[in-house]
């Protein structure tokens, strides 16, 4: 434990000095670029530039930008942070609604709409205090200034629950725009993600409303909850959606042993907890099956687990080598897992920036840079390519 804290300390200090060295030295002629690089790190298939923008971060869960250039970053206790060029300006959204912070519940995602510019909608995942505990619930709302006003919940996931565990949740838009989101199962009641008449481990779909498409898979099944996309899902942490290629990934933080990547289908079933290459944190056997007919197979599991979380796809010029890959934040063994995928089929991966700290999320920059956060070191980061 006290080399891994050590650890830490170091990698902390040496991303902070060298980003100290970078602001200071400037680039004004050949030498200057000479002396950046040399404290990049030579990934297999680029030499990135580490730069710490913050390190006060306690539990981050999501970010994204706004058109005149501001970050938000979410803090699981009910926090959003403003930064603006690359700075937290010490400032945080005022009006962020309250939330049931039990362990991993809490403040989560945080998404702008596709039409941002046109409608100014901003979507949140988060666990709403409830009559009975806690429930995931997706809300919209505008921001004026530095506050969040016409807050409307869109839907709250049932039925609510007093603990913490596998609330997910991940906010994606489709090319249509439709709005999906990730549900974790609960943890002490895996069985949630078999039966289609409550709304945990599934992924769910709705209008940018809040309204139910009428061709959701179960929309016209009695009992069901209209909205679920998918089911047999245990607790995606990291949902993508590949808009060249029109598919959505989930990132299923899984048993030990059983973290997997998903292609997200229409209807389909995943399998948790009836099939997983996984067993329990204490070792015991969740089930011998890892086949069943009916039920999805991952394109890829960890083992051992690396416990997925956030996750982006990378599309930015700036990393032409990584065009194409996913970048998934690792927990438990605190990197960044860059995947290739071969269209639907997992090639392999590279680890990036081990012991950097718990990633919680991956993210791109409109302007195509690409950023993480972490828990226990408490960065933001951004990752400049070099050369």
């Amino acid at each position: 434990m006290k080399f891994q804290k050590t650890l830490h300390i170091l990698l902390i200090s040496t991303f902070l000095w060298a980003a100290c060295q970078e602001k200071t030295t400037g680039s004004s002629n050949e030498l200057d670029k000479v002396e950046v690089d040399s404290f990049a790190v030579n990934t297999e298939k680029h030499i990135i530039k580490v730069d710490t923008l913050y390190t006060e971060l306690e539990n981050p869960w999501g970010m994204t930008w706004l058109p005149d250039g501001r970050m938000l970053v979410t803090e699981r206790k009910g926090e959003i942070l403003i930064f603006e060029n690359d700075t937290f300006t010490g400032n945080k959204l005022e009006g962020v609604p309250a939330v049931h912070e039990v362990s991993q519940a809490g403040l989560l995602d945080i998404q702008l709409h596709p039409n941002y510019d046109q409608n100014g909608w901003i979507y949140i995942s988060y666990a709403k205090p409830v009559e009975g505990g806690g429930a995931t619930a997706i809300m919209r709302a505008k921001i004026e200034g530095n506050s969040l006003v016409q807050q409307e919940d869109l839907i709250i996931t049932t039925p609510a629950v007093e603990g913490g565990r596998h609330f997910g949740s991940r906010i994606i838009f489709d090319k249509d725009n439709f709005l999906y989101f990730s549900n974790g199962e609960r943890g002490a009641n895996p069985e949630n993600a078999q039966t289609l008449k409550n709304s945990h481990g599934k992924i769910h779909r709705i209008h940018d409303d809040g309204r139910i498409p009428t061709d959701n898979p179960f929309v016209n099944e009695a009992g069901a909850i209209p909205s679920i996309w998918t089911y047999g899902n245990r607790n995606p942490q990291g949902l993508v959606y590949d808009k060249a290629n029109d598919l959505i990934w989930g990132i299923e933080h899984g048993p030990k042993g059983g973290d997997e990547i998903n292609l997200i289908e229409k209807g389909k079933n995943y399998g948790w907890p009836e099939i997983t290459y996984g067993i329990g944190y204490d070792d015991s056997i969740i089930t011998e099956d890892t086949v069943k007919s009916g039920m999805e197979q991952p394109i890829h599991f960890w083992r051992p687990s690396i416990a997925p979380c956030g996750a982006t796809i990378v599309t930015s010029d700036k990393y032409p080598n990584w065009k194409g890959n996913l970048l998934v934040g690792a927990l438990a063994k605190q990197h960044i897992a860059r995947v290739e995928l071969n269209g639907k089929v997992y090639v392999g991966e590279e680890k990036l920036f081990q012991d950097i700290g718990r990633v919680r999320h991956v993210a791109q920059s409109p302007d195509g840079y690409i950023y993480a956060v972490t828990e226990v070191t408490g960065l933001l980061i951004k990752l400049i390519p070099q050369g």
